[in-house]
């Protein structure tokens, strides 16, 4: 992604300077990138360098996921006031015991809190209780429901290739639509035909094909 995402700012700055460039992308630096806002918050001191204390690392009491009566699960994301207060409010928690939201002290007190009441509902009655709020609630779903979920559904996240499910193609695009056009080939489907493409005679294809070197 961060390849093409430098191929990309590479032909838009190429239109304005007329001039080519080379474009270096390792993974290494895109991982390290996706990283800056958590190497930001450790130098203003509000991160933690021990793994499940700080906000988004399973540390916080609502920011995290959660057991259901059902052995299902759900998560939380309520980070900003107004929807912890709700978030408090539609799991009908005592407010009074969730002041000082990030007092990171009464966490784990607050985390039993949460899961002692998660705890006493199935995943789909928290579904028709949280769904619709400002809770930042989610049901966590396994592969086989994902495409189920109406709001996959709806967008049409997934389609079905060959009787198989899979994820469209995705961005999208309002003139030009993507579409899957042919289900995955199968070992040595098109070997014949990429090597003839590339310019190898049917005779040392039959070679390779017998000296097992190919599928």
């Amino acid at each position: 992604m961060i390849l093409a995402y430098g191929v990309v700012c590479a032909l838009l700055e190429r239109a304005s300077s007329g001039q080519g460039q080379v474009v270096d992308a390792a993974m290494v630096d895109g991982a390290a990138v996706l990283m800056t806002m958590f190497h930001g918050a450790r130098q203003a001191g509000w991160w933690n360098a021990e793994r499940g204390t700080n906000l988004l690392d399973t540390g916080a009491h609502f920011y995290d996921t959660y057991e259901t009566a059902d052995g299902k699960y759900i998560s939380l994301g309520a980070i900003e006031p107004q929807f912890y207060a709700e978030l408090a409010e539609k799991l009908e928690l005592d407010p009074e015991n969730l002041t000082d939201q990030m007092d990171r002290s009464q966490w784990a007190e607050k985390r039993d809190q949460f899961a002692k009441r998660i705890k006493s509902k199935t995943r789909e009655q928290w579904c028709e209780i949280l769904e619709g709020s400002d809770a930042c609630f989610a049901p966590v779903l396994s592969m086989d429901e994902s495409p189920h979920h109406p709001h996959m559904s709806a967008r049409n996240t997934f389609v079905e290739v060959a009787g198989a499910p899979q994820p469209g193609p995705t961005p999208r695009f309002s003139r030009t639509s993507c579409e899957i056009s042919r289900p995955p080939p199968h070992p040595g489907q098109h070997t014949d035909e990429a090597l003839a493409d590339w310019g190898i005679s049917a005779p040392e294809i039959a070679r390779l094909r017998a000296s097992n070197a190919i599928a």
